[in-house]
């Protein structure tokens, strides 16, 4: 008896340091990255490749990382956040010198074989980053944002010009989500975003955009602590925005507009800028209900979709599992979202609350515009699906924010604790 007492509080003793970790958040990035691999392996079945493989030993990698983490106190990250901020973009610059290129654009470093992306690790940087700095801040002033965007643009500036669109877009959904829950404003959200709509707008329909000026004005109007000028700024900054967009439309060649505007009607180009799209709604669109099954899509085994092992993935889950596989996959991307709000809500402090609001934005704005380019709802941006799409630093840099907000689990109190 006395001997499986022994044992029983041995077995405690390990396991203590997580008794206030997240299970379910754990247990749904690992059987993603498992799953994941299961349909790489599907994907490449007669290409005789090994990038299943690469991506379960990337993500056991990110793991044991993630796990370290979790031990550590995240509360010294905002010491640290300055070298972080630095880190990344030192390597970003690095980047332009030394980096590798690849399907058009500069975006990785080869270190000893290992290609990798500074670009996203830099998601995890920045989330660090913009934490540290909105988590003392109760009510964020319009100079609070204005010095934290100017941080931000530095990176973003470089991730753009690698060009890099789908993370750049990344950074902003990151941005605008803990700006959010940092207490920003709303309005200045809606008006620091308004002359990307003006310019979007304006190329649509002249009557729209004249509605949205007029509409950004009132925000201004009603949020900006200077009325007069605030309201002037807006209105000039979105017209100005709206004429610079159209004549930079009328600039862009003919395949160029494609690429942007090919996924509203991608039969206008079959077998250009609209095959992927095109293939990748046949595929979904072939699996019907239950899917024709593991290794058994047509579109997937005969290779229709090129890469689809990266950013198609999500289309080759449509085809051989079906309607009921694509249910399940979003079913525990929605339980991933919905620990991390969990999370965000049980933290000890603003800057844990913070991460967790930070990685969750990240998250669901990658899961969103990925799905949505599958089934032609989105332009194909190079996002990837996150745990599932093969990509060794991406996957690693999930592994890292989830280690970030494993430790903010960890460090909650017991009474905050979610069951």
């Amino acid at each position: 008896m006395l001997q499986r007492i022994q044992v029983r509080n041995r077995w405690k003793s390990i396991f203590k340091p997580w008794e206030e970790s997240d299970p379910w958040l754990f247990a749904a990035c690992i059987g993603l990255t498992i799953f994941g691999g299961i349909m790489i392996r599907s994907v490449e079945t007669n290409q005789g490749l090994i990038d299943w493989w690469r991506h379960w030993v990337t993500g056991a990698v990110g793991l044991f990382l993630a796990i370290i983490i979790s031990r550590c106190r995240y509360q010294i990250l905002i010491e640290w956040k300055w070298p972080i901020y630095i880190l990344i973009n030192l390597s970003l610059i690095a980047v332009r010198f030394i980096g590798s290129t690849g399907l058009g654009a500069q975006r990785w470093i080869n270190i000893g074989g290992f290609y990798l992306q500074p670009s996203e690790f830099a998601k995890v940087g920045m989330i660090v980053t913009l934490a540290a700095l909105l988590h003392d801040k109760t009510v964020p002033t319009v100079r609070d944002m204005l010095r934290m965007l100017a941080i931000m643009a530095v990176p973003w500036g470089l991730i753009f010009a690698e060009p890099n669109l789908g993370t750049s877009l990344v950074f902003g959904a990151i941005t605008m989500g803990m700006f959010y829950w940092g207490n920003v404003n709303p309005g200045w959200l809606v008006l620091l975003f308004s002359p990307l709509f003006s310019v979007l707008l304006n190329n649509l329909s002249t009557p729209i955009w004249i509605a949205w000026v007029v509409i950004a004005g009132i925000i201004a109007w009603r949020s900006l602590p200077w009325p007069w000028l605030g309201t002037f700024a807006t209105v000039l900054v979105n017209v100005v925005s709206g004429h610079v967009g159209h004549l930079f439309w009328g600039v862009l060649k003919d395949y160029q507009k494609m690429r942007l505007t090919g996924f509203l009607n991608p039969e206008k180009d079959p077998l250009g800028s609209g095959y992927h799209l095109i293939q990748s709604r046949i595929a979904i669109g072939a699996g019907e209900l239950k899917g024709r099954g593991l290794f058994h899509g047509t579109q997937t085994q005969l290779n229709f979709i090129p890469e689809q092992h990266t950013d198609f993935i999500f289309s080759a889950i449509g085809e051989e599992l079906g309607f009921i596989g694509c249910i399940c996959v979003l079913s525990v991307f929605w339980i991933i979202c919905f620990r991390l709000v969990m999370l965000a809500q049980t933290a000890n402090d603003n800057f844990g609350s913070l991460l967790a609001i930070g990685v969750l934005s990240m998250l669901i704005f990658q899961v969103f515009v990925n799905i949505g380019m599958n089934i032609g709802l989105a332009p194909v941006t190079g996002i990837p699906l996150p745990f599932l799409s093969y990509g060794n630093a991406s996957l690693l840099s999930n592994f890292l924010a989830l280690g970030l907000v494993e430790s903010v689990a960890n460090q909650r109190q017991r009474k905050k604790r979610w069951n």
